[in-house]
């Protein structure tokens, strides 16, 4: 990973944990104000809101990151993408707000979902010209390489919708107060970010007519097939809960979205992978550098791997004790979709990175393929599962439709010409992670006590896991300071004096 590689992956990461310390904060706290049946109705309108945004970002926010990041040829080249995808952007926006008003005031909301979520559709109206706009300026910012602008948005964007959410709740008006959070923090957001974006490019420039040799056609053909890979993905992280919603009740949803909740903190270091690596290997396929690309992502593949193994292994072993401690002891039965969801989510963990590359290269049938066929998957399970056996079945659906990524992405990138297994050493993971698993899962029980547990059982359980990776080779003795030393002022430098300190005393002891 190169230094700028490296500055952007690390700015999206620290702002990544973050994001995590302020949702794990709100999350219990909107669980246990809203209570499992509010806080399914929530959750189950921020998955419409998620799916229906596809259509309306309709590639926006990708295709700015994307085509910003390229050099091109091209006078005000910079200025033409912004203000190419700001009008598309308006004018989705505006459609998508209209049609979400339509359904809510001609009845269909409240024949097909109830009368209680009538008005929760009409705040969605406000959050879609207010999301989009959000996303627009954060990816613009991505585009031009400022993630030290733009993550700090993204945890300001949190601690302001917990500040406003949690206060409205507070105050007696349930999930319409939750949706109110949401536009507030992103009304704060466009703000601040709009300004950062015309240091860069001037408001005449955004207005600009773009000339014939402007490639219209790429930027379409690109949004077009974003929308297809974007849906598809989507439909792997909310046609559980919506199904879920339709067949089982919100109670159902609520205790269930505590289990994903939880899975997904699996996900924070790869989705800080894969939001840098879209625009970070744009330029490096425009330059060739095919080689680089399958070094690069086979070694980010590993490092995915080894961190979300183990991280699955703690929260597996912890989970009777997390779940009621943090969202309440009503949340108990969260506990059983926690664990299945848990093999799923590292699968799909590990696809990030790749999925990632694949979408900067442009090529994105491949990749289209391989989600289409894990969302079908997803689906059909879904469907078959869930009239049976409720929670459960979402979760061990939702769970091969989440593993499946990993394998069926290594046939997409495989299609496109790079190789993420080149140095990322399956079978030593895989023989880490089982080595790990027993004495890792058996450790609460040895320590009895469960709030013990939680200080005791994390430390002991990563150095275990290091151990044993270092001991079957699924890592090296000096990778650990090469990731370390990536890092930015003073962690970098510092790891680097180290590390060269480690080299040299390696050496010499190899010439006695």
């Amino acid at each position: 990973m190169n230094r700028t590689t490296a500055s952007g992956f690390f700015s999206i990461l620290s702002s990544s944990v973050l994001v995590l310390a302020v949702t794990a904060v709100t999350t219990p706290v909107l669980y246990r104000l809203l209570g499992p049946a509010g806080y399914g109705r929530y959750a189950f309108v921020l998955s419409v809101f998620m799916v229906f945004m596809i259509f309306v970002n309709a590639g926006v926010s990708d295709g700015v990151r994307k085509f910003l990041a390229e050099d091109r040829d091209l006078p005000g080249w910079d200025g033409l993408v912004v203000g190419f995808y700001l009008k598309l952007a308006a004018v989705l926006a505006a459609a998508g707000a209209g049609l979400l008003l339509l359904v809510a005031e001609t009845g269909l909301v409240a024949r097909y979902v109830g009368s209680t979520f009538v008005p929760y559709f009409e705040l969605l109206a406000v959050l879609v010209v207010a999301g989009q706009f959000r996303e627009f300026v954060r990816k613009t910012l991505m585009g031009f390489g400022l993630e030290r602008y733009s993550e700090p948005l993204n945890v300001l964007k949190k601690v302001t919708f917990g500040a406003v959410a949690i206060a409205m709740v507070s105050l007696g008006f349930g999930v319409p107060g939750a949706l109110v959070g949401d536009v507030a923090a992103s009304v704060v957001v466009i703000a601040i970010g709009t300004g950062l974006v015309l240091r860069r490019v001037s408001v005449r420039a955004l207005f600009r007519r773009p000339p014939a040799a402007f490639p219209r056609r790429d930027l379409f053909t690109f949004n077009t097939l974003s929308i297809l890979l974007v849906l598809l993905m989507m439909s792997l992280y909310h046609a559980d809960v919506i199904m879920l919603q339709l067949f089982d009740g919100s109670r159902s949803v609520g205790y269930y979205k505590a289990a994903l909740n939880l899975a997904e903190f699996l996900w924070f270091v790869p989705l800080a992978v894969q939001t840098v690596f879209v625009h970070s290997t744009s330029e490096l396929w425009s330059r060739g550098r095919r080689d680089h690309i399958t070094e690069l992502v086979s070694r980010t593949t590993r490092y995915t791997l080894l961190v979300t193994a183990v991280m699955a292994l703690g929260i597996a072993a912890l989970a009777n004790v997390v779940v009621p401690l943090y969202f309440g002891f009503n949340a108990r039965p969260a506990v059983t979709p926690l664990l299945l969801l848990l093999p799923g989510a590292l699968g799909f963990a590990a696809a990030r990175p790749i999925v990632a590359v694949a979408q900067g290269k442009g090529d994105l049938w491949p990749p289209i393929a391989a989600t289409g066929v894990a969302a079908a998957l997803n689906v059909g399970l879904n469907l078959a599962l869930i009239p049976r056996y409720g929670m459960a079945g979402a979760a061990v659906a939702t769970s091969v439709g989440y593993g499946s990524m990993f394998g069926l992405h290594l046939w997409s990138a495989r299609r496109l010409g790079f190789d993420p297994l080149a140095d990322a050493r399956p079978v030593r993971v895989g023989l880490t992670t089982a080595l790990a698993a027993g004495p890792i899962l058996w450790l609460p029980s040895a320590v009895g006590n469960g709030l013990l547990s939680l200080v005791v059982v994390p430390p002991l359980g990563l150095a275990l896991f290091v151990a044993l990776a270092l001991a079957t080779g699924a890592l090296d003795p000096l990778e650990p300071f090469e990731v370390l030393g990536a890092f930015p002022t003073p962690i970098g430098p510092l790891v680097g004096r180290l590390e060269g300190s480690v080299r040299s005393l390696a050496e010499g002891g190899s010439r006695e």
